[in-house]
């Protein structure tokens, strides 16, 4: 019996784009919306490209920094740049790895969110999940899961900063109507497939939580939620503090 490895469809992208092929873009599918191009450019904005919410949260870092799919690093990097010591970038996508690892970020592991802090390795003080990141749990169950886990990444006082957006307005009929099965899974529970250069990856599922659900969320893992800012997308950024870790 043999097995294959599905392809890295966005790290390859992002390899291509960096190695010189400027017009490289992925096809975004999704369960709940139209296809979309996405240009792997975008992951390689500097700090006057990225979004507001973007740049504020890079201004509420501080300390030891934990990168969570980090894609081809612009946030550890501009953290580097302003001098921070201990700045980890992790992602999936060997082709990410090696494009941070080209780019100059310091610290660079692949694995997903879930994998444990190795004993050798102090707790962070701060970490990220930027670009809509809180998607990287998948599922709710899966947001309580990694609420639960981030407990054992957290240094005392230590906090999460991520980015979601409430997606309901994906449907809405012109009249401003849900049209939303209540029977079924939770609307912001959705599934994406990547697809570049006549290559398809492994569908995985996203989660967009809207705030108040996360709100019951984070206090119910034992968090306080701030809500720092959101924009005119519904895209909110998120602070998360342990109480009593």
């Amino acid at each position: 019996m043999t097995t294959t490895t599905a392809p890295d469809v966005l790290g390859q992208a992002l390899l291509d784009y960096h190695h010189g092929t400027i017009a490289a873009t992925v096809t975004v599918h999704c369960s709940a919306a139209d296809d979309e191009p996405l240009p792997a450019a975008y992951f390689f904005r500097t700090l006057l490209q990225m979004p507001e919410l973007e740049r504020l949260a890079l201004d509420e870092s501080r300390g030891r920094v934990l990168d969570l799919g980090a894609g081809a690093g612009c946030h550890s990097l501009e953290l580097q740049s302003r001098g921070f010591q201990h700045v980890k970038a992790v992602d999936v996508s060997a082709g990410s790895v090696q494009v941070m690892t080209e780019r100059g970020v310091h610290t660079v592991a692949r694995h997903d969110l879930f994998a444990p802090l190795p004993p050798t390795e102090l707790p962070y003080d701060t970490i990220l999940l930027l670009m809509n990141g809180l998607g990287l749990t998948g599922t709710l169950d899966g947001l309580d899961k990694f609420l639960a886990h981030a407990r054992t990444l957290l240094a005392p006082d230590g906090q999460i900063l991520a980015t979601s957006s409430d997606v309901r307005y994906l449907y809405e009929d012109e009249d401003g109507a849900l049209l939303i099965n209540l029977n079924g899974p939770y609307y912001g529970e959705v599934e994406y497939t990547l697809s570049y250069k006549g290559r398809t990856g492994e569908p995985f599922p996203w989660l967009f939580v809207d705030a108040a659900l996360l709100n019951d969320a984070a206090q119910t893992a034992g968090y306080t939620a701030e809500f720092l800012s959101e924009d005119e997308n519904d895209q909110y950024l998120v602070r998360l503090m342990p109480v009593g870790n």
